[in-house]
């Protein structure tokens, strides 16, 4: 069973002087003959310094990492954790507020605090910013084009942080809703964490892909940065969408974050928002 490192519970023992000074040989006297002491200096506070709360939501977040509560999973209750952590449960209820806030767990009343999964409705529909304008939020049918491993582009790898050349996997595909082509997506994915993703897997799936990538990969998105402008369609995509070329079309570019900030997903998709709008929630 872990604890904290005594960084985090260390207290001054009985009787210590914590006066933030660097001193030698406490409790002697200088001989005359030496000069005056210089003045005490008082030490900086670290800049890396982070609260207890941060320190234990760190540490819960290293576990949901290295699969010790997996997604769907119930993780041990406040006072277990506290306990395990040697702090007190305002602590550790502080820590959870803040990874409940970020859907990385969710609590469920009268029954405990689960690890949130892309199955579940409150982090399905988290990276699912295309909203009907009549109607709610869902899926469209995804119709792969291609899923192919490649070296990496420069550009990708940059975005990737990984080096020109390694290895990636590119898939494209066009969402549709209501029967109409709406999105032409191209997703990059880092190689050495889906091997042996395919087009048959992606086709036989029925649900979101990002489920898929948790279930069957173990790469749980956490969080997406975007960036988001209107171009016109070129040919390919006119072709593929069913729109004229030069139509407006919102062009979404994202990178995909997994647990340590790591980054292991780009996309870049292409919405036709004649009956949807993009929705973004700030908060």
């Amino acid at each position: 069973m872990s604890s904290l490192p005594t960084s985090l519970t260390g207290a001054p023992a009985p009787g210590a002087q914590d006066s933030g000074a660097i001193t030698a040989g406490v409790g002697a006297q200088p001989s005359p003959s030496q000069p005056p002491a210089a003045p005490a200096v008082h030490a900086v506070p670290s800049p890396t310094f982070s609260p207890l709360y941060q320190q234990i939501k760190a540490l819960i977040t290293r576990s949901l990492q290295s699969g010790e509560w997996k997604p769907g999973e119930m993780i041990p209750s406040e006072m277990e954790l506290a306990s395990r952590y040697k702090v007190s449960q305002g602590t550790v209820r502080k820590a959870i507020d803040e990874l409940a806030a970020e859907n990385l767990v969710a609590r469920r009343q009268g029954k405990g605090t689960f690890v949130t999964t892309h199955h579940e409705d409150v982090v399905k529909f988290r990276f699912l910013r295309l909203v009907p304008d009549e109607g709610e939020p869902h899926y469209g049918a995804s119709h792969v084009l291609e899923c192919k491993r490649l070296r990496a582009p420069a550009e990708i790898a940059r975005l990737l942080d990984i080096r020109t050349g390694d290895s990636v996997v590119q898939i494209r595909r066009v969402l549709n809703f209501s029967g109409e082509s709406t999105v032409l997506d191209e997703i990059w994915l880092l190689g050495a964490n889906f091997k042996g993703l395919t087009a048959e897997k992606l086709t036989e799936w029925k649900g979101p892909m990002y489920a898929l990538f948790e279930a069957e990969f173990g790469t749980r998105m956490i969080r997406a940065s975007e960036k988001i402008r209107a171009v016109a369609a070129d040919q390919t995509a006119a072709d593929l969408l069913s729109v004229p070329v030069g139509s407006p079309l919102l062009s979404v570019e994202r990178v995909s974050y997994t647990y340590g900030d790591r980054p292991v997903e780009v996309r870049r998709g292409l919405y036709v928002t004649t009956r949807h709008y993009y929705q973004n929630d700030l908060s």
